[in-house]
């Protein structure tokens, strides 16, 4: 029996030998390919770009992986407890596998498997952060034991609060979050230190299966869960029972933000930042690289010009009539029982607030009931049974049938005329005609077929400080401010102007305003430009016919200055590269963007200093170093700590000179006449220096004002994205220039009223509005005129220069300089 007991003695210890040897082999073997855990030290996690306004409010997020990375310092210290509660309790105690966590799920699997429940795992924090980083998420024996290899050397390697940082920002949590930080603004609109405890207990909550405590399809798991999570806080003793219960009774209210732009009005002005960051750089830098983008917008003049460009194309389309339903309502299905589940069914777009969308319940002559689409949550279902209203026929009357976009159909006395049971409409929320809060009344609404662009500009600059690129971007993401190429019509006149101005002609000069034919080649026919009114009015001076917009005037002068002049002129501001140099071009007949447009009449407000259109001044990467900065001047004394009575700091101004001043400031003059007196009268109004030009193509396809304070720059356009016809009188005059008339009333509201700024050389002259000449004493139409010094009329008159007051007499011994009349020419003219 001894014997017996030695040998089995002897067979046991070389089995457990053996045993011990082949795990040890096994292990060593396993270790032998694991990939290199010291890449964590230098680990730079996916994290999203961020773009900021100017003012630093968040507008977009770009991203694959929705993550911000925040040091373990910056991360709440409940929040901290509320994960190692829901996964690894002891990680300050084991070396990176809990020996005592195994044998626990071990048994407890033993059960599970029995009664065929999910296994539970026994995976450290640690252990996740090698399969997270390090492995793939394959389900298998070796996976494990690769795992808790690596555990046990990033514990040798690395602190504890090391691993829990990258645990912690590295961890999926639902809804495209990646990261605590992320997590809490995607589900709450919160930075971590201002989570209440329930929500810190709901996050550590989800990283076992974030779909399975869905806060919106998985409502009661998700509440349970979370509140199991303030009770094993309580067990660890990180929190008081009373602190618990308080959590526990908390409103689980989730409210998840948008991805891409994160102010709705702001999405044109996102999407071309976005555009010019990855050409600057590259997608997976902007998606990944964590970088933080300045960009130049001002978002109250962002919501300024959005309102008023909608408040334009909403009055136009609806002074065109009416062309019937958004949809209608099946009706051979029983609709009237499930309304609010059909509208949620539709597709819609949220940028169109607070439009909605409706059903007509029923209708009478005096009106319609209406059920108006419900909201609905983040995965689609309603949050309310759908709301009812009412549409007054005082709503519905401008609901006129249209026809070809250019006649209106018989006045509407009965809302039936309009409207039938079952027709899908928008509407809009409106006020009782008493003027106090109607109850559930709305006005009809109908999406415009026209659409526009604005653009708002620093001219001194090119900072674009707003932009919108259409009615709804989420209709349409084609941006009418930088990819629609039209014709400018008379808004490009200014530059042919200029060019004359350059090259001898004053504003009196005067040109003739009549007949001209032109002979356009074999076979093809005379061409014979006319004004918009098809009249003629004989001579007339060169701001007359630029504030009248007068189209022969500008072809003879264009002809007599030299179409490769004014071809040169729009390549040097920008607004065409390569313009072809026939005279129909002076009449904007060439294309180009309402961005490049807006940014060439800024440089004439500045001074005719060459300016670039930009939309972000700085970007910083993941760490706050600036990687770009568009204004790279020098400023030696800015860095100063405080002031001691050294003079101010000197910033050199290396913007390039694209014309003179004196002639800038001539055009200036002359643009600011075209509001005083010309075709932009209805901006005047406003009562503050403003300046600027309207622009009509053929047939009133497309509709322009371009213009300027002393301090901003504004472009507006409006016209159908397939060009054709928008009704005559539809001009840039009457569509357009209110559009800039309402936007500068309301910027401008706050500002002093400064007047344009004189560069030195140039002459103010009272002279005659119509005929340039001198102005006598008291006469009528009498008007300051810019001319540059020695190239104004002399007679006796006074002659101001600045401050300085000169009297001229005819006798002078110098003699004036001619001024230049352009009569009917020679070679191709009749």
């Amino acid at each position: 029996m001894m014997r017996i007991l030695a040998y089995l003695g002897v067979a046991g210890v070389v089995l457990v030998a053996g045993v011990a040897l082949g795990v040890a082999f096994l292990l060593w073997s396993f270790s032998q390919d694991l990939p290199p855990h010291d890449q964590l030290a230098h680990y730079e996690p996916p994290v999203m770009t961020r773009a900021h306004a100017g003012d630093g409010s968040l507008i977009a997020e770009f991203a694959r992986e929705r993550r911000l990375y925040v040091p373990i310092t910056a991360i709440p210290k409940d929040l901290i407890n509320a994960f190692l509660s829901a996964e690894d309790k002891n990680f300050f105690d084991h070396e990176g596998v809990d020996i005592f966590g195994v044998l626990r799920a071990t048994v407890s699997n033993v059960a599970n498997y029995v009664n065929n429940r999910r296994l539970e795992g026994a995976s450290t924090i640690t252990q996740q952060v090698a399969k997270n980083f390090l492995l793939t998420n394959e389900v298998s024996f070796e996976r494990k034991i690769k795992e808790a290899l690596l555990a046990r050397r990033i514990e040798t390697a690395y602190s504890k609060e090391r691993i829990l940082e990258l645990y912690l920002n590295e961890i999926y949590l639902g809804l495209g979050s990646y990261g605590v930080a992320a997590a809490a603004l995607n589900y709450f609109g919160k930075s971590l230190d201002e989570l209440t405890l329930g929500e810190m207990a709901y996050l550590a909550a989800l990283p076992k299966a974030p779909n399975n405590y869905h806060p919106f399809r998985q409502r009661e798991r998700a509440v349970a869960r979370r509140n199991w999570v303030l009770s094993r806080m309580t067990e660890n003793e990180w929190i008081t029972p009373f602190e618990a219960s308080v959590a526990r009774a908390e409103p689980f209210n989730i409210t998840p933000r948008p991805s891409g732009a994160q102010i709705v009005e702001t999405q044109f002005f996102v999407e071309e930042v976005r555009r010019r960051a990855i050409s600057m750089y590259d997608e997976e830098k902007i998606y990944d690289g964590g970088l933080s983008v300045r960009t130049t917008l001002d978002t109250n003049l962002q919501a300024i010009i959005r309102s008023a460009l909608r408040e334009t194309l909403v009055a136009y389309d609806q002074r065109h009539g009416w062309r019937g339903a958004f949809a209608s309502m099946d009706q051979a299905t029983d609709w009237t029982a499930d309304w609010p589940k059909a509208l949620v069914g539709m597709d819609t777009a949220r940028d169109l607030a607070p439009w909605r969308l409706a059903v007509v319940l029923d209708v009478t002559a005096e009106g319609a009931e209406i059920g108006l689409r419900p909201d609905v949550d983040e995965a689609g279902r309603m949050v309310d049974p759908g709301e009812t209203g009412f549409i007054p026929l005082s709503e519905v009357t401008w609901a006129r049938a249209s026809t070809n976009n250019r006649k209106t159909g018989p006045e509407i006395t009965d809302a039936t005329q309009v409207l039938s049971g079952g027709d899908v409409i928008w509407v809009a929320p409106a006020v009782a005609e008493d003027g106090s809060s109607g109850q559930a009344r709305y006005a009809l609404r109908q999406i415009p077929e026209v659409n526009g662009a604005v653009v708002a500009i620093d001219p001194h600059t090119g900072r674009v400080l707003a932009l919108v690129g259409g009615f709804s971007y989420q209709l349409s993401e084609f941006n009418r401010a930088t990819q629609a190429i039209r014709q400018p019509g008379s808004s490009f006149k200014p530059f042919v102007y200029a060019a004359a101005l350059d090259n001898g002609y004053t504003p009196s000069s005067l040109v003739l305003d009549a007949p001209f034919v032109i002979e356009q080649g074999p076979g093809l026919a005379l061409w014979k430009p006319e004004n918009y009114s098809r009249t003629f009015y004989g001579p007339s001076t060169l701001r007359l016919g630029l504030e009248k917009s007068r189209n022969v005037m500008t072809v003879r002068l264009a002809q007599a200055v030299g179409m490769e002049k004014v071809s040169e002129y729009a390549r040097r501001f920008g607004i065409m590269d390569d313009m072809m140099p026939v005279l129909s071009m002076s009449l904007g007949a060439g294309e180009t963007t309402l961005l490049k447009l807006t940014n060439a009449y800024g440089m004439l407000v500045n001074g005719g200093k060459k300016i670039e259109p930009v939309l972000i001044d700085r970007i910083q990467d993941r760490y706050g170093r600036t990687i770009y900065r568009h204004d790279v001047r020098e400023c030696l004394g800015c860095a100063a700590n405080e002031w001691a009575g050294q003079a101010s700091p000197n910033i050199s101004d290396t913007r390039e000179r694209v014309i003179d001043p004196r002639t800038a400031y001539q055009v200036v003059s002359m643009l600011r006449g075209v509001v005083q007196r010309g075709t932009g009268r209805t901006i005047a109004s406003i009562g503050k220096p403003l300046a600027g030009k309207t622009g009509t193509t053929n047939r009133e396809q497309d509709a322009w004002f371009v213009g300027f304070s002393p301090d901003l720059a504004l472009g507006v356009f409006v016209g159908f994205d397939e060009p054709k016809p928008m009704g005559r009188g539809e001009t840039g005059g009457g569509l357009a220039a209110p559009v800039f008339r309402d936007v500068m009333r309301e910027a401008l509201a706050d500002k002093p009223a400064l007047p344009f700024r004189i560069p030195p050389g140039v002459t103010l002259v009272r002279v005659n509005g119509k005929s340039g000449l001198i102005a006598r004493p008291g006469s009528d139409g009498a008007i300051l005129e810019a001319f540059k010094a020695g190239t104004e009329p002399r007679a006796p008159s006074q002659v101001l220069r600045g401050t300085t007051t000169d009297t001229y007499v005819s006798g002078d011994s110098t003699p004036p300089p001619p001024v230049p009349t352009l009569g009917t020419g020679t070679g191709g003219l009749y």
